[in-house]
């Protein structure tokens, strides 16, 4: 069998496949809540093979979404359109996760920052978090945990990447506190370790947490993979199961050298050096790409994201191409 189609367990949850659908901003909420589109989108991915589906940035505070059309469980009534989706996403065979969020000064409302450093000169100057703004933040942040459980999810995924709130705290470019929220390595992971302390609290043992971050900004002076391998070997301490390595996003003056897996060598060396799980992302297309990665032993999991836009079925395509006998929906299998 192919690692691709060979099963991941992580804690009691049991992935079919190393095929994750990567958490994508849909922007088709309305007041954070779900409808029958994404009913449809990840309904569609289940069917469409994938072992993990990874909902895309669900804010944890209404002003913390990124667009007016992000996903939130900032309210209970957001539980109950996300459980049919949950209910349906386990029913075909897949894993729901989703990716618990804080857009902080790349929102679109009144925004928050660490430091009231605006992100481009198009967006407005943030408000830099005071000590009773921060613990709201952290709050949010177990809150909206607890209301994915009662949902029905079994995997959650801190995003600490792409220049969302979290990501802002980490980097020196863009968190120029002098408290202890800032200035030194110890002191600018601290709100990220604090949130997943929070977390902790009101998500069960047995099921996986992931935390996604941007490997490097990119960018002279800011975060880097160093700090990004030593992050991840704290984080593995504190009970993190996997690193979904993702890079970039925090400042427009970024320079990404784009190519097929560009990404894939942070997942390696995070995965060599911190002794952690690792998941890749970014420009994979392909079964045999895709595979080739695992093989090499650069990452545990490969997340999917544009090509299964392009692709909803991508992983039965990709089981055809690997010569892999995969279990179709009955519904389909006149086509198989």
């Amino acid at each position: 069998m192919s690692l691709l189609f060979s099963p991941l367990k992580i804690k009691d949850i049991v992935f079919k496949n190393r095929i994750v659908i990567s958490p994508m901003c849909m922007y088709s909420a309305v007041d954070g809540f779900a409808n029958d589109w994404h009913l449809v989108h990840y309904g569609s991915r289940a069917l469409g093979g994938a072992g993990l589906i990874i909902q895309e940035a669900t804010a944890v505070s209404e002003e913390g979404r990124i667009s007016a059309g992000d996903l939130g469980f900032y309210m209970e009534e957001h539980i109950r359109m996300l459980g049919r989706i949950t209910s349906f996403i386990h029913q075909e065979g897949a894993v729901a996760g989703v990716q618990l969020a804080h857009a902080g000064r790349k929102g679109f409302m009144a925004t928050v920052a660490p430091s009231a450093i605006a992100f481009s000169p198009d967006f407005e100057e943030p408000r830099a978090l005071d000590q009773e703004g921060i613990r709201k933040v952290i709050s949010d942040f177990r809150t909206a945990a607890g209301r994915a459980l009662k949902a029905g999810y079994k995997l959650i995924e801190i995003h600490a990447a792409h220049g969302y709130l979290v990501h802002q705290f980490l980097s020196p470019l863009s968190n120029h506190r002098t408290d202890s929220y800032g200035g030194s390595f110890e002191n600018r992971i601290r709100l990220l370790l604090e949130i997943l302390k929070e977390i902790k609290t009101v998500w069960p043992d047995n099921l996986p947490l992931f935390v996604r971050i941007s490997a490097t900004d990119w960018a002279e002076n800011g975060w880097d993979i160093d700090e990004a391998v030593q992050l991840a070997s704290i984080l593995r301490n504190n009970g993190v199961d996997m690193i979904d390595s993702s890079s970039g996003g925090l400042v427009p003056y970024q320079k990404i050298p784009l190519g097929p897996g560009y990404q894939v060598p942070f997942a390696e060396r995070i995965r060599a050096e911190a002794n952690i799980l690792t998941a890749a992302v970014g420009l994979i297309t392909d079964g045999r790409q895709a595979e080739d990665i695992l093989q090499k032993g650069q990452a545990d999991l490969i997340l999917i994201a544009r090509e299964s836009l392009r692709d909803p079925n991508f992983a039965l395509h990709a089981a055809k191409l690997l010569d892999e006998d995969v279990a179709w929906p009955r519904q389909y299998l006149r086509a198989k």
